[in-house]
């Protein structure tokens, strides 16, 4: 019976560590380094014959050499006579390019679901994609976990009055996501719609739901310069809303996101560790960090035993 193998891309060793620890094994031996061009060279230092191997990768960082790691990675692996490769890609890189939104755009998202398959990769798992759509361009079974049991755990133990809470979308996109969060608390949700002039800038908010006199909790997939979530926190304030938290699946937080959130009216700032986040957090009091490795964990061992994924969709599996 084949074995499950993981091995750790550079891009977040620590939640690969995470999640062999979890899982009682020990992380591959792999050694990735860059000659002196900045081609990225992979060796794999051991056998992955007949095993069932697994590649943990987020896009994160630098993400171009991060995702040729992977795809070389990926590639290392099946020519070795790996029974099957899977790729945790615990943050999908280009998945914000996933449509053609004007003329002469590029569908980005495509074309690395696309370098994936053809790498080698017989599955992928991920976690909040940007959009779900983007499971349809693979050919490949993709499961798509979601943060949402562990945002639902955060908010009963750390926000003491929840129940008077209004969960919040800062854009329409995420309506879908925020009605299913106040569902399972049973509170009202709101919406906040916005217009942008160009991307990473945003020109005007309007706010669709009554946050007077409650605690308003936003939720998003992800957060890069943050100017969205600290506009919406703004216009909440201004609609009477006591407290504002931010919960997103991905911090990124480029350029001036850290600055930004530091002046921001924010009680805390909760993402996962999809992305490394240990450097944030020393610049940032405010942010405060969900371990969703035993998510991952847990998705590679129910794979592998050839069990449901779908108990992850509604809960933590915490031991």
């Amino acid at each position: 019976m084949a074995t499950i193998k993981v091995f750790s891309g550079t891009s977040h060793p620590h939640l690969a560590q995470r999640i062999v620890d979890r899982l009682g094994i020990d992380l591959g031996k792999v050694v990735t380094n860059k000659f002196s061009n900045l081609e990225t060279c992979v060796e794999i230092g051991e056998s992955v014959r007949g095993e069932d191997v697994y590649i943990v990768q987020s896009g994160s960082g630098e993400i171009n050499d991060n995702l040729m790691e992977l795809l070389i990675m990926i590639n290392a692996c099946k020519i070795a006579s790996a029974s099957r490769v899977t790729a945790v890609i615990p943050c999908f890189p280009y998945a914000r390019q996933d449509k053609k939104d004007m003329s002469r755009s590029p569908i980005s998202a495509k074309l690395v679901a696309n370098m994936l398959s053809v790498a080698g990769a017989d599955h992928i798992i991920t976690m909040d994609l940007h959009a779900s759509q983007i499971q349809g361009f693979f050919d490949i079974p993709v499961d798509n976990l979601f943060a949402e049991p562990a945002v639902l755990k955060w908010i009963k133990e750390n926000i003491t009055e929840w129940k008077n809470s209004i969960i919040v979308s800062p854009d329409a996109g995420g309506a879908k996501r925020v009605t299913s969060i106040a569902d399972r608390l049973n509170v009202e949700f709101a919406l906040i719609h916005k217009e942008r002039k160009k991307a990473n800038e945003v020109a005007s908010m309007v706010l669709v739901g009554d946050v007077k006199d409650k605690i308003a909790v936003l939720v998003d997939d992800m957060a890069d310069t943050c100017g969205t979530i600290v506009h919406a926190a703004d216009r909440l304030v201004e609609a009477g809303a006591t407290k504002v938290y931010a919960i997103l699946t991905h911090g990124i937080f480029s350029g001036p996101a850290i600055s930004r959130i530091n002046n921001a009216c924010f009680e805390a700032v909760v993402v996962t560790n999809t992305i490394p986040q240990d450097g944030h957090m020393r610049d940032c009091r405010k942010i405060q960090c969900i371990d969703v490795s035993m998510m991952f964990a847990e998705a590679v061992r129910r794979t592998h035993n050839g069990e449901s994924v779908s108990y992850l969709f509604s809960n933590v599996p915490y031991l």
